[in-house]
């Protein structure tokens, strides 16, 4: 039965991040525990003037290959795998002058930061921690006599269990360190695993990590979509601009859903090429319901706010520049939940800190919507994963399948409408004119009800502003998918549209292209579909 209180007469410490090693290895030293550590520890702990010995004192082998064995010895793995209440246990300890360790401090070579930074594929290797992982896992393992501490947030933790139990630990204690110590190995493997998956160019290895997320996180959030849903945020070792990497300048804390919108507008925005021009999307419930490019992010925000003033209150706005002071002043005149950028201008950030409740996120770049990572669902007992949709327009691919040819505004046009629809929930229909969403429609579970809903918007957005018409008239639509039927194209030009960028592929694509003859609108095939669900 495992002893509740554990005192602590011996210490492993061997950390890469040496944040608090000083302070933490004096307070072990106040408490009579003896250090043992490796390499740059020991120096950084004996310049720190704390007694410290040299593992390889303890192993009678200096450390060798370049580092690679230092803590791979009976004399280690015993200390920390030794059940101290077994005496057979004990009488092997005895016999081959193994002494117990009581606990271990290890953080791992940084793996994930040298993956970020794009190091050379040696250098990476050289990043794998071996000694580190084979030692916590036999510490967690034997968490009934062994604490192991994985993370310098939880020194803090640590010292407080030195200050109650007289320089012991608890089982409660150990045991969540087990846990945590498990996960952070889980994490270290799946970010090596993930990366070399990609290095091999394999696509679908029968065997991969896609369950490792990183220790590092916002932590729990208040809850998930709905208050009785417990919810938090996890971190990949992905390098990818986002939500998740963004620094929050202000605002309260995000919600799951928030993260969520959020998501979803800023990598819509990233479409865009900002050296092209301003774009702005506004995102409600993980779709758009406005979308614009403008000479400016004002112009770019005023032309998506005017798409569906309705539902973007309360909205998530994404920008594809620097956040300046005329595009903040109008944003914060309704409600919005969030606003996403790669930076902010001093005077951009004075105006939004007035709004002391808008959560305001800088993610220092966008991210690149042609790169190729992956996307990941659950489902029951199952993981859904699959390449995130980098599908981009290619021109020699694009088929004009009418007697008339797109105009140069109207494929301007149709090339924006076929960006945006990547975005919206299927089924999707989205027009675009004048280089602005005029109508989305998204989710609807028949084509000819999104190119409804969508074209009912434009009437309402109409109505709100004063135009004498929609502005699907005259606009260019892109349909996520293939008609199956032309009724659907029928609604979309009855909405005004004069032209058509679609997948093709249908069975009676023959019967929905001389629907857009009869009417005289120009269609392009792109023979690559776009669902999202």
């Amino acid at each position: 039965m495992a002893t509740d209180i554990v005192k602590v007469g011996r210490a492993l410490v061997s950390v890469s991040d040496k944040t608090g090693l000083a302070d933490l290895a004096k307070a072990l030293a106040e408490h009579g525990i003896e250090v043992l550590s490796t390499g740059g520890t020991a120096a950084a702990l004996s310049a720190a003037g704390v007694p410290v010995t040299d593992v390889s004192q303890i192993t009678g082998f200096p450390e060798m290959l370049d580092g690679r064995v230092k803590t791979l010895h009976p004399r280690i793995h015993g200390g920390l795998l030794a059940i101290r209440s077994d005496p057979a246990h004990q009488a092997a300890m005895l016999a081959n002058d193994i002494a117990p360790i009581d606990l271990l401090i290890v953080n791992l070579y940084p793996f994930e930061a040298t993956l970020k930074r794009g190091a050379p594929f040696e250098e990476k290797i050289e990043n794998i921690d071996i000694g580190g992982p084979a030692m916590i896992r036999g510490a967690a393992k034997n968490h009934d006599d062994v604490a192991v501490v994985v993370d310098v947030a939880d020194y803090g933790a640590l010292l407080n269990e030195f200050a109650r139990n007289d320089g012991g630990t608890s089982l409660a204690f150990r045991r969540r360190m087990a846990q945590k110590a498990y996960a952070r190995t889980a994490v270290y493997d799946a970010a090596i695993s993930n990366w070399l998956a990609g290095e091999t160019g394999e696509e679908a290895p029968k065997w991969r990590a896609f369950g490792g997320v990183s220790h590092e996180s916002f932590g729990a959030l208040r809850y998930g979509e709905n208050p009785h849903q417990s919810a938090a945020l996890y971190l990949t070792a992905d390098a990818r601009p986002g939500v998740a990497t963004a620094r929050q300048v202000q605002g309260k804390a995000l919600s799951y859903n928030n993260i969520n919108d959020t998501d979803a507008a800023y990598e819509l925005v990233a479409e865009f090429d900002p050296a092209a021009g301003a774009a702005a999307a506004i995102i409600k419930h993980a779709n758009p319901c406005g979308v614009a490019t403008g000479a400016t992010l004002l112009e770019a925000y005023e032309k998506a706010l005017a798409t569906d003033p309705v539902s973007a209150f309360g909205g998530i706005v994404a920008v594809n520049r620097r956040l300046d002071a005329a595009a903040a002043r109008k944003i914060v005149e309704i409600f919005t939940e969030v606003i996403i950028a790669p930076d902010a201008d001093d005077e951009a950030l004075a105006i939004i800190g007035a709004k002391k409740n808008l959560r305001l996120m800088i993610a220092d770049a966008l991210p690149d919507p042609r790169a190729r990572t992956v996307t990941i669902r659950s489902v029951a007992s199952g993981l859904l994963v699959q390449d995130r949709d980098s599908g981009v327009l290619i021109e020699a691919d694009l088929k004009i399948v009418t007697r008339r040819a797109p105009t140069p505004a109207e494929m301007a046009d149709l090339r924006m409408a076929w960006r945006v629809a990547k975005h919206v929930k299927s089924n999707a229909i989205v027009y675009v004119k004048d280089g602005a969403t005029a109508g989305i429609g998204a989710g609807q579970m028949s084509r000819v009800d999104s190119a409804r809903v969508a074209a009912r918007k434009a009437e309402d957005a109409a109505k709100a502003a004063g135009w004498p018409e929609p502005r699907t008239r005259g606009s260019a639509v892109a349909s996520d998918a293939f008609f199956p039927f032309a009724d659907g194209l029928l609604s979309a030009i009855e909405a005004g549209a004069t032209s058509v960028i679609q997948p093709g592929g249908s069975l009676r694509d023959a019967e929905v292209i001389a629907a857009a003859d009869g009417a005289g609108i120009a269609m392009v095939f792109t023979g690559m579909r776009h669902f999202r669900h």
